[in-house]
């Protein structure tokens, strides 16, 4: 990163807002001339917030606000804000010194502003963290990359991170002591699954056991299961009764079904899918992860692997560092990966 602390706080280039009206067309570009550092702030937020609002975006204007300011710690040089998936992505991009330690500036508290920089933003560092965190409490994502030549692009979407192959991605619910390895077989749709004959009298002839499909790709509720029962997240011991009680036939009598009883001192299942368990093994020898970590681990974008933190975070298995954007496990998260060693 290139010290450019010597360098005069003021804004000298335009910033310039292309506006894609039609992905299948060149942008419409609006220019915001450049001016003294307050004034050139308040415009090009304004003119980003009108423009975002005229594509039918539903970006608040505070986040927007954060973002522009960022501009400052880019000197102002050559900032690009691209309007785009009518208006609800926006792309802030500069040819500043950049920002190698992208986690930490997602951090509250993490901060490079100077003396000069504090006369026009608070200069505390909660400016991208709070971006950050309102847009992934409401669906979206904020990032940070490295530009081409130099300086950085920020993107906050409201849209949900795409990423090639996850879409259908099962999620996998794995047995105790079983843990995914390479080639561990995914779990196929609406297949049925029969309970294991052993313990269970043969049912009636002419009676077909029921079974329940196996549960969805997604969180959501169990497709099948009973009413009252419980849904996907809560956990649940044991697997559901495969084998009913055959219609008529009180208990006790041949060909009668029990249903089995949960144990609650057993494990609990619970879904997740491949990246998932990526992220929880990470972290069996990490303090704490950040989605740059993952996507320089793993491979991938870094709103995937927000997004499959938000989704572990949802599940109770990590939690937010205090005061940052990091996750560290939680105690049912080192429960769950003790329940489920590696084999």
């Amino acid at each position: 990163m290139a010290d450019m602390s010597d360098q005069p706080l003021e804004a000298r280039y335009p910033a310039r807002i292309a506006v894609y009206d039609d992905a299948a067309a060149a942008p419409r570009v609006v220019v915001v001339e450049a001016s003294d550092v307050r004034s050139y702030l308040e415009e090009v937020t304004a003119t980003v917030v009108r423009l975002e609002k005229e594509q039918g975006g539903s970006i608040p204007f505070t986040v927007i606000r954060e973002v522009v300011e960022n501009y400052i710690h880019a000197y102002f040089i050559e900032p690009t804000i691209s309007i785009l998936d009518g208006g609800q992505t926006i792309r802030f991009s500069d040819q500043g010194p950049g920002i190698p330690e992208k986690d930490r500036a997602l951090e509250y508290g993490t901060s490079s502003a100077t003396e000069e920089m504090k006369r026009y933003i608070r200069g505390v560092g909660s400016g991208l963290p709070y971006a950050q965190q309102f847009m992934e409490d409401h669906g979206g994502s904020l990032t940070i990359e490295d530009n081409i030549g130099g300086g950085s692009i920020i993107t906050i979407s409201m849209l949900a991170p795409e990423d090639e192959g996850y879409a259908g991605e099962a999620m996998q619910a794995f047995p105790q002591g079983a843990y995914p390895q390479a080639g561990y077989a995914q779990p196929q749709m609406g297949a049925v699954q029969m309970a294991p004959a052993q313990g269970y009298p043969a049912p009636l002839p002419g009676y077909a056991p029921q079974g329940y499909p196996q549960q969805p790709a997604w969180p959501g509720a169990w497709q099948g299961a009973p009413m009252g029962a419980p849904t996907m997240g809560q956990g649940y011991s044991q697997p559901w009764p495969q084998q009913q009680m055959a219609p008529g036939m009180p208990a006790g009598m041949p060909g009668a079904q029990q249903a089995p009883v949960a144990n609650p001192g057993a494990p609990f299942e619970m879904a997740l899918s491949q990246r998932g368990w990526q992220i929880l093994t990470y972290l069996m020898t990490h303090e704490s992860v950040g989605g740059a970590d993952l996507a320089r681990t793993f491979g991938s974008s870094q709103p995937t692997w927000s997004r499959e933190l938000k989704a572990l975070e949802d599940k109770g298995l990590v939690k937010k560092q205090a005061g940052g954007q990091r996750r560290e496990l939680t105690a049912s998260g080192r429960s769950f990966i003790q329940q489920h060693p590696q084999g």
